[in-house]
């Protein structure tokens, strides 16, 4: 369960972070360029480790990194808020 749980705010995250990505918001000109090269594929590659990271100590007895994701998650749905709203 906890598993499904983590795999389905890994799919809103990817969505949240695609989507900042495409929107050319001015606040992604700070970030290093490799970040937002080929449309972000080494920014969503991180994602993907730190998805990975969780269900793999989540699945190994770890439940407090489930509940780190889970923050991460809020954190990441926040800020894509933010800066999809032009609210930044």
């Amino acid at each position: 369960m906890l598993l499904g749980v983590l795999f389905v705010l890994g799919i809103v995250n990817f969505a949240v972070h695609k989507a900042v990505l495409e929107s050319d918001h001015p606040l992604l000109d700070t970030l290093p360029r490799p970040f937002t090269a080929n449309g972000g594929r080494l920014s969503l590659a991180v994602e993907f480790l730190v998805l990975l990271a969780s269900m793999m100590l989540s699945a190994h007895g770890w439940p407090a990194a489930a509940w780190g994701y889970a923050l991460y998650s809020a954190l990441n749905a926040i800020t894509g808020w933010l800066l999809l709203d032009d609210r930044v």
